[in-house]
């Protein structure tokens, strides 16, 4: 425990009661989520990016520590474990480091050296690295092990030859020394292959070269995609002259007579076939971790700003998914989100209907009181915009917005889909999961697969098992930073409270179903597998909208309704935080939190956020040229750059060097998703291609 708690305190650099009761917390059942909020004079305030790296630094270390255990144990059990090579197994900082050490002494499969090992060719192998030998001494001395399997002198030496090459692709301090150099000073080229398309999107590509230490991410993960398709071959090289030279210089004696040319050759070896090919394998290793982990990120952050893009309240919706020959299926829904009607139009063609389509908009409108639109991005949509247009400029008067469409029929087809609205056909489903995304994106995009949302960066190429572990884990934090109304809920958002399992989840929307809506907190003690471990970490986390205890419908824990009662006395605005703390015997973080939730009770952190636009018009992109000006929205935002939607098929380019006259590190330095651009330049148009780049500088 002594050697984690170092390893946490070096890497976390929390302080160490902070790291004790943290990892405390976590043995017991807490959640990030949990600890975040209702935990943080234990834990110093830790937001829960913050453990979440703690997190991951943990696993890390107990990992690292564990395996140092088996090294140990596996050396004793095939070698001397020396107090020396103890030491250094103790000392090593990374599992990479760890697996080093333990290279020389790891059960291998037959190799040259192996079988030159069993033919007894030990001592003449150190014998070459070590004596001063002429010609006629080293035939000599080579001659002593011609027999067996031996058939001759020439044989003899080849075999300490491949013992002498093993050696040194295994030295712990070679094998640190290239993989520094490759991962300082190595380059990455990249060749045309067998499958290589010429017109194809890696065109761009081939005949580069680029330092491994400077290539980005999202370049490095295409060029791996494009070798793993079979288009590309890319090779690490580095200056292997001076690795000779220093072979020459360090490793072999200066007054060695015949000897010393065979033993460069062996060193030669070594490096060429054993060392290079090992070390550039886990140099690609590393960078694809480093590579993937930025991505990651990119994506995190990304899902970050798209599930706290703020909800279109109070308001009656329609929801449009466009299309062409199956039409523009409508769907309405109320302010609490539910399903009232739908229908279909034909506004565009093959199959225009203008009149028909005007007359079904206007009498939903009129029925349900429609105040704004949801219209899907993707297939017709700039058509059916330009039919809400001209509906607007006969008197409708009815806002629209275009909303990305990505996942959509994913989810209409999906069980859940189905489970919730078992009486609507699939394509309806569509329209009300773009309708509903634009009145709570929150609540409906947890019910879809994040690699489905259209954002981020090589997702697909990625370490799955990583970004699905980060993508719940920003899920579950956004989740609960906002708040869950428990008697409007789906089972998906459920699903991302802290402490509610997939059962548990599925028993709340069931016991709702049967006993009616919640009327205080502790009332979910009765639902079955609820316990009192669950509750503690959820309860912060839900509100009751109508609740008579106003306390239930903050996120004020009900472990401090007490002292929350006491604060309501108060004068929330003159509050003496640290005396008040001393006297009820709470603590200062705790206290600041409830005061902020009884001055804003119900209070949605999404607010504070710019809403999504409604638009007013659109473009075409026979329309524009470089030096027009357009409005949009962003929809990805990646290393590069962002994808801005300005009401074409394929959303505009806004490339990292364009953004700001200030250089920028990243796009999301300053920019958001779903932010809306008001004004912002056209730089090229490429019509065929139907490909636009934006500036805002």
């Amino acid at each position: 425990m002594s050697q984690l708690l170092t390893l946490l305190q070096k890497e976390t650099h929390l302080q160490p009661n902070h790291i004790k009761n943290i990892l405390h917390l976590l043995d017991e059942g807490a959640t990030i989520p949990f600890i975040a909020r209702y935990r943080k004079e234990m834990s110093g305030g830790a937001t829960d990016e913050q453990l979440r790296e703690f997190e991951r630094i943990y696993i890390g270390a107990k990992k690292l520590l564990e395996r140092k255990d088996e090294v140990s144990r596996l050396i004793a059990e095939r070698a001397t474990l020396t107090t020396k090579l103890k030491q250094l197994i103790e000392d090593a900082p990374t599992l990479r480091v760890l697996e080093d050490i333990y290279r020389p002494y790891k059960e291998k499969k037959a190799t040259r050296a192996t079988q030159a090992i069993e033919r007894g060719l030990t001592p003449l192998a150190n014998l070459l690295m070590g004596a001063q030998l002429t010609k006629e001494a080293l035939k000599s001395e080579a001659k002593r092990y011609v027999k067996g399997e031996i058939k001759s002198v020439d044989e003899a030496l080849l075999g300490a030859k491949d013992i002498i090459a093993e050696r040194y692709a295994e030295n712990l301090k070679e094998r640190e020394i290239l993989r520094g150099v490759m991962l300082r000073n190595g380059t990455l080229e990249v060749k045309a292959a067998k499958k290589f398309d010429k017109d194809g999107v890696y065109k761009n590509f081939v005949g580069k070269s680029e330092r491994i230490a400077y290539i980005p991410s999202y370049r490095y993960l295409a060029i791996m995609r494009g070798a793993k398709e079979g288009e590309l071959s890319v090779k690490i090289s580095i200056d292997e002259t001076r690795v000779y030279e220093n072979i020459k210089r360090y490793k072999i004696a200066q007054d060695a007579s015949s000897s010393k040319e065979i033993v460069f050759e062996a060193y030669k070896d070594g490096f060429k076939r054993l060392l290079l090919p090992s070390i550039e394998r886990e140099v690609h290793s590393e960078i694809k971790e480093r590579s993937d982990k930025q991505a990651i990120e990119v994506f995190g952050k990304n899902l970050t700003q798209l599930l706290m893009t703020p909800p279109v309240s109070k308001k009656v919706l329609l929801g449009v998914d466009p299309g062409f020959v199956s039409g523009c299926k409508l769907a309405v829904i109320d302010e609490d989100a539910t399903y009232l009607d739908s229908d279909v139009i034909y506004p565009t063609k093959p199959k225009a209907d203008y009149e028909n389509s005007k007359r079904k908009v206007v009498a939903l409108v009129k029925k349900y009181n429609i105040e704004g639109v949801a219209i899907g991005n993707a297939t017709a949509s700039r058509e059916t915009q330009e039919f809400f247009t001209r509906l607007n400029e006969e008197g409708l008067n009815l806002p629209f917005s275009v909303v990305s469409e990505a996942g959509a029929s994913v989810y209409s087809a999906s069980k859940i889909a189905q489970e919730e609205y078992p009486q609507l056909d699939v394509t309806i489903r569509g329209a009300l999961s773009i309708v509903q995304r634009l009145r709570d994106p929150m609540a409906t995009l947890v019910k879809i697969d994040p690699k489905s949302l259209g954002i981020g960066q090589y997702q697909h190429d990625v370490n799955q098992k990583l970004l699905k572990k980060r993508l719940d884990d920003v899920t579950e934090d956004v989740v609960n930073r906002v708040g869950v109304d428990i008697n409007s809920a789906s089972f998906s958002l459920l699903n991302y409270v802290a402490g509610v399992t997939p059962s548990v989840a599925k028993n709340i929307v069931q016991y709702r179903q049967e006993n009616g809506a919640f009327k205080k907190k502790s009332e979910l003690l009765k639902v079955k597998g609820l316990g009192k471990k669950a509750y503690e970490q959820m309860a912060g986390f839900i509100r009751i909208k109508d609740a008579k205890d106003i306390l239930d419908n903050t996120g004020v824990h009900p472990e401090s309704y007490d002292v929350a009662r006491v604060v309501q006395k108060l004068d929330l605005e003159h509050i003496e935080i640290a005396q008040v703390a001393q006297k009820l015997g709470v603590g200062e973080a705790t206290l600041r939190d409830i005061v902020k939730e009884l001055q804003k009770p119900n209070f949605d952190p999404r607010e504070e956020l710019e809403a999504v636009p409604f638009r007013e018009g659109l473009v075409d992109i026979k329309m524009l040229h470089e030096g027009s000006f357009v409005s949009g929205v962003i929809r990805n935002i990646t290393d590069f750059g962002a994808f801005v939607d300005i009401g074409l098929k394929n959303d505009a380019l806004l490339h990292i060097s364009k953004i700001s006259q200030k250089r920028v590190a990243h796009p999301l330095e300053l920019l958001s998703i779903n932010q809306y651009l008001p004004k912002v330049e056209v730089i090229a148009v490429e019509y065929e291609k139907q490909k636009v780049s934006l500036s805002l500088v």
